[in-house]
């Protein structure tokens, strides 16, 4: 007999989210890097242990939103953490319950979903502080589990699917047994562009950026072309981009290339232009152009 579950996962930026999904999936399907707020969209990945279907809602970073897109990325997680089998609420090892964790505890509280907390970067911490941060979650909120991992590692993986696998319903799979995301190739594409500004670029110009597959098709030798375009906010940022005699640029798009070619298993040609649209990400109307939007 199959069997279901939907999960979310959710968090403060940077706890551990994305390492998490990748690491449950075997691959890549959500891009990560040490900057906040890498992910801005909800990413579905689909895992399979045996007979059950997990799918994984992995959500933005729970922030106070200074933009209309933070706003939408805010919102994102608020809906994700409603109506689905359970929520896996990732924290860090440290020993005090900040705004962000407090905001997800409210919400779960409203919600009543079933909610497990997963203890991320395990191997950064002694057993006696654990000790103290599951004392303190646990007094805060009634989590069915409190589950210590390493997504970095893998340590506590395993527990983890065996606590999940208690909220999976029989019934038949929502996806196809062979898909890992719902995401199309060229947004995943888009991202592992956005991923290298993320890693590449300083300060807040990387946070500023959007990026859109223009053209992607495959030729007859089986080589795929893609075109990307890189909106950024200022001028002085676009020159930024693209670097001294288009350095970073070039930097950016070889990086991509070269994960672009390991996802979709063959040659790619990759060309890649930065244009400028001020304040993209207080517009309505951009933030929907590039596919950001709850309705």
């Amino acid at each position: 007999m199959t069997k279901s579950a939907m999960i979310t996962i959710c968090g403060r930026p940077n706890v551990g989210k994305s390492t998490l999904t990748n690491a449950l999936v075997g691959e890549k399907v959500a891009i990560v890097s040490p900057k906040p707020q890498t992910t801005r969209n909800r990413i579905t990945a689909i895992v399979e242990r045996g007979e059950t279907q997990f799918v994984l809602l992995d959500t933005p970073g729970i922030h106070k939103p200074r933009t209309k897109l933070g706003d939408y990325m805010v919102n994102v997680v608020r809906e994700s953490v409603a109506d689905v089998d359970c929520v896996l609420m990732m924290v860090e090892p440290v020993v005090s319950i900040g705004p962000q964790e407090e905001a997800l505890i409210e919400r779960l509280k409203e919600t009543g979903s079933p909610a497990i907390l997963v203890i991320n970067k395990i191997d950064t911490v002694e057993k006696g502080r654990l000790l103290e941060v599951i004392a303190l979650y646990s007094a805060a909120y009634d989590f069915d589990a409190v589950i210590p991992v390493s997504a970095k590692t893998g340590d506590g993986l395993e527990e983890l699917i065996g606590e999940m696998d208690k909220y999976a319903v029989e019934g038949p799979h929502f996806f196809p047994d062979d898909m890992i995301t719902d995401q199309p190739e060229r947004q995943i594409c888009a991202e592992l562009v956005r991923e290298k500004l993320l890693r590449c670029l300083d300060k807040e110009i990387p946070h500023g950026t959007a990026v859109e597959v223009t053209k992607f098709s495959e030729r007859e030798d089986g080589v795929v072309e893609i075109d990307v375009t890189i909106y950024c906010e200022k001028d002085s940022h676009k020159g930024i981009v693209i670097g001294k005699k288009g350095a970073m640029l070039k930097k950016i798009g070889e990086l991509a290339r070269t994960d672009m070619e390991a996802f979709l298993g063959t040659k790619v040609f990759l060309q890649t232009w930065v244009k400028v649209k001020e304040n993209w990400r207080d517009s309505m109307a951009q933030l929907r152009n590039f596919g950001y939007n709850n309705e």
